[in-house]
């Protein structure tokens, strides 16, 4: 779809988050986010940066570009509304959340509308 492995918009959807949280995003957040080392971390950022997913300023922050940030939001976006639907089926939130990682990657986006459709009905109806 865009390139990327699921572990490369994993890191998107960090940057996108962090970014949102804290301001602004360095490659030291994003491990300690992640839990994963700086030199792992430091060479996604030089894969990303080389497709075009990010830009790096002089100072080292990670700065997410117009395909990166669409990218990420994508990513997110499923990642919430996966997560909802699987709390209202009765999931319990962290199995939800951890779920919905797995599958927001490999879900087919015609599947990924309906699902979200179906769980703004049913909120509705409530």
């Amino acid at each position: 779809m865009n390139g990327l492995h699921e572990s490369g918009e994993d890191y998107l959807e960090t940057i996108l988050i962090l970014k949102k949280r804290k301001g602004n995003v360095h490659s030291i957040d994003i491990a300690r986010e992640m839990e994963l080392s700086k030199p792992s971390v430091s060479r996604a950022m030089g894969i990303l940066k080389q497709k075009g997913f990010i830009a790096v300023s002089e100072d080292g922050e990670i700065l997410l570009t117009e395909e990166g940030a669409k990218t990420a939001k994508r990513i997110y976006e499923r990642h919430r509304v996966l997560t909802e639907a699987l709390v209202y089926l009765g999931v319990d939130e962290k199995t939800a959340a951890e779920d919905a990682c797995r599958i927001e990657h490999d879900i087919s986006e015609k599947t990924f509308s309906k699902i979200k459709k179906h769980l703004k009905e049913a909120k509705n109806s409530k």
